[in-house]
């Protein structure tokens, strides 16, 4: 984990959303509605999450309800999230 990955995760309120929801894998549908951020726009912030490395398709061979969770350092950045919340 690399904190340029955490602050780049704090920069935006939806991607911190995200990682927050990703606690548990979840479909896109289902991240947008806990989330409250559009469909649309969690494609965008998802792919974004993807390319750093921090989130990860769970079911790459699923054509619908691709299920996304966190990647070992997701899972990192969410617990130095949740400890500077505190």
């Amino acid at each position: 984990m690399k904190w340029d990955d955490v602050s780049f995760v704090l920069r935006s309120v939806q991607r911190k959303k995200i990682i927050l929801v990703l606690e548990t894998p979840l479909t896109p549908t289902y991240i947008a509605k806990k989330t409250g951020i559009s469909l649309s726009n969690i494609g965008t912030k998802v792919g974004d999450l993807k390319k750093k490395g921090i989130v990860k398709c769970l079911t790459p061979n699923v054509r619908k309800g691709k299920i996304y969770g966190l990647t070992k350092d997701g899972k990192q950045i969410l617990e130095k999230i949740k400890k500077m919340e505190k």
